[in-house]
């Protein structure tokens, strides 16, 4: 790689970004990837150049981009094909440099079932668990009998969280199998799975380590892991709270066991289970042959750019400081931004951004591929975004980042921005006291805001709708509107809108330009004012004395609507009920929790099915969602087929 002038990312989103941050910083050229309905977006944009491909997993596609580019070099970010072994050949053989570990131990820790028997021949503890390739489900689900229930199925073959199911009930086992495989197979190719004991109360810590060509091999700490959905995190932070030094030191040490056990080479987190009650008790999971998503913590305690390293690595460099020259300093946390719904069980969402307003400031840094105009869809990962907080101790770095995500404006397409902010503050976290299944016991609590705030957005989507109606001077008059909707002139009016869904009724009486007197769904009238709307979308709203900022913005028919991170879509309810309906209703069809696609029909038109039985599966970014039956009866309608695409809240059966 000497001598190495240009570097393509064969990625998309915030990571190639990032990259070509310190590409530049190194005055290396950049050289981007896109398919074409990511023409135009933030990370093609990042680069000194970008080239058009058919598709993100298409290796010879990518090989070709690079040569046709001039690049020397291929950096695999994560996810996609970073940690395919194929993939890091066809580079090498076309004569380009790879920036990862070398193909051999991607192959070895690729295979969760090889890799565990490895290093536990190295001494490092592993989960007890059982599988090997070939294995049929009967096979399968004996074995996982035999090691006790609760278990957990994972893909031998991939990482992410993708394909892993949580069983606890023997009668369910041999479903969730059948389901496990399928989104194994649909998400890395291969279906075969690993069976492992469930531990109670886990905590998931990582330790990132780095090793050069010349034998040499160092940890740069630790990064706690234990907040996630879907066993996908979303939280990160480092150093672990959980951890004392005589822990952090076996812990990483048996880190550096299973990199030189691998023969690896670059960047690398080798990934532990650990007990919350006994944190001295831990186990090896997986490794991840590839750069973290959370690494910028990581950078942000060592003040090292571990893109930096990779590059150096690469080319064949000595790492650039050994072990116990390595220095630690503060916290660092960072939260996940997602496309998806909370409120919906943290189901993917899709979008165009309609406003988008980013945080700044010290200690924050925003690794982003967001863009206003930018369009969501569901074909691939849902991460848009993260946010990284640094202070000097773990409670100012909370704050920090509590304080940004509050500050963050996405409308136009849901996320979980507002989530992130409720989860910072609540008990627990802000203790310490963490565990993988904490997202999951607080979600009724955190998912969605309601209530008061429901009413709050409800009241500033009014004013935005009243606003947009008043003469300005680029309007003929307040009737100037194309679905013939009138305001008054201060006579009494009223609006059913739908709040993320939710039926809200206001009754205005005035104007809210000048204050007005506002009623919500029954309540004592308020006086409300709404100050004009800014170029930004952005106005002030005043309810009953209490002043603040909120930022609006119209998509279609939907006006949007957010204030601390958090985001309303709001319609009229008038204008909802000439569609479809609600997938949430009581009665009524069953309808799509998500854009997707349908990947398993599970009835047939007349069958009997009982409340909770499946009925249709429908898969988005990698992710498959049961829609059950809401009671018992027939099904007496059933519009889909396998394979077909369905939109968000699209009818797809109905049981009579």
């Amino acid at each position: 790689m000497a001598g190495c002038r240009s570097v393509l990312v064969a990625n998309r989103g915030e990571i190639v970004v990032r990259i070509c941050r310190t590409l530049a910083a190194r005055g290396m050229g950049s050289v981007a990837v896109y398919t074409g309905e990511d023409a135009g977006a933030p990370h093609v944009l990042a680069a000194d150049r970008a080239v058009g491909i058919p598709d993100y997993l298409s290796a010879p596609a990518l090989v070709v981009a690079a040569a046709a580019a001039g690049a020397d070099a291929v950096h695999p970010g994560y996810g996609v094909l970073a940690e395919d072994a194929g993939f890091a050949r066809a580079v090498l053989a076309a004569g380009l440099a790879w920036i990862g570990p070398p193909p051999a131990a991607i192959d070895a820790m690729g295979d969760k079932i090889r890799a565990k028997a490895m290093v536990a021949a190295a001494g490092v503890p592993v989960v007890p668990g059982a599988g090997q390739p070939g294995m049929s489900d009967a096979e399968l689900l004996e074995a996982a009998l035999a090691i006790g229930l609760p278990v957990l199925l994972k893909p031998a073959a991939g990482g992410g969280g993708k394909g892993m199911r949580r069983v606890e009930a023997a009668e369910s086992l041999a479903e969730e199998i059948a389901a496990a495989r399928r989104e194994a197979e649909g998400a890395f190719g291969d279906g075969t799975l690993l069976a492992e004991r469930w531990i109670a109360r886990p905590r998931h810590v990582d330790v990132q380590v780095f090793a050069d060509q010349h034998g040499a091999v160092v940890h740069l700490g630790e990064r706690e892991c234990s907040l996630q959905r879907r066993h996908q995190k979303i939280v990160e932070e480092s150093p672990s709270p959980l951890l004392d030094e005589t822990a952090r030191r076996s812990m990483t040490a048996s880190a550096l066991e299973v990199a030189r056990a691998c023969g690896y080479v670059g960047a690398g987190t080798v990934e532990f289970i650990v007990s919350a009650d006994r944190p001295g008790e831990y186990y090896f999971m997986e490794m991840n042959t590839r750069l973290q998503v959370e690494h910028p913590v990581t950078e942000a305690v060592t003040g090292i750019d571990l893109v930096d390293w990779q590059i150096r690595v690469a080319d064949g460099e000595p790492l650039p400081v050994a072990q116990d020259a390595l220095h630690f300093s503060g916290h660092a946390i960072e939260a996940r931004v997602y496309a998806e719904d909370p409120g919906r069980g943290f189901l993917p969402q899709s979008g165009t951004v309609a406003a988008l307003s980013e945080p700044s400031g010290p200690g924050i840094r925003v690794d982003s591929a967001l863009a206003a105009g930018t369009r969501v869809g569901t074909r691939y990962d849902p991460m848009l975004a993260k946010v990284v907080a640094w202070a000097p101790s773990r409670d100012e770095a909370l704050a920090r980042l509590r304080r940004a995500l509050q500050q963050t404006v996405v409308l136009g397409v849901s996320t979980n921005v507002g989530y992130l902010a409720r989860l910072l503050g609540q008990a627990d976290v802000v203790a310490g006291r963490l565990d993988t299944e904490l997202v999951d016991r607080t979600l009724a609590e955190l998912g969605a805001p309601r209530g008061p705030d429901t009413h709050r957005a409800a009241l500033a989507a009014t004013a935005r709708m009243a606003l947009d109606l008043e003469p300005a001077p680029h309007r003929a008059g307040p009737w100037d509107v194309p679905d013939g909707w009138r305001a008054g002139n201060g006579e009494p009016w009223g609006l059913d809108l739908l709040v993320d869904g939710e039926p809200v009724a206001v009754a205005v009486e005035g104007r809210l330009s000048e204050g007005a007197d506002v009623g919500v769904d029954g309540a004592p009238a308020v006086r409300v004012h709404a100050s004009a709307r800014r170029p930004d979308g952005s106005m002030v709203l005043t309810v009953a004395g209490e002043t603040a900022r909120w930022h609006t913005a119209r998509v279609g028919g939907d006006v949007w609507v957010g204030r601390e991170g958090s985001a309303w879509r709001v319609r009229r309810a008038d204008v909802a009920r000439r569609g479809r309906g609600s997938h949430g209703a009581s009665s009524g069809p069953l309808c799509s929790p998500m854009p997707g696609v349908v990947v398993k029909v599970h009835v047939a038109a007349g069958d009997r099915v009982a409340a909770g039985d499946a009925v249709v599966s429908v898969e988005a970014m990698k992710m498959e969602h049961a829609v059950v039956a809401r009671r018992d009866g027939t099904v007496s309608a059933l519009w889909v087929r396998e394979g077909q695409a369905v939109a968000l809240d699209e009818p797809l059966a109905e049981v009579s």
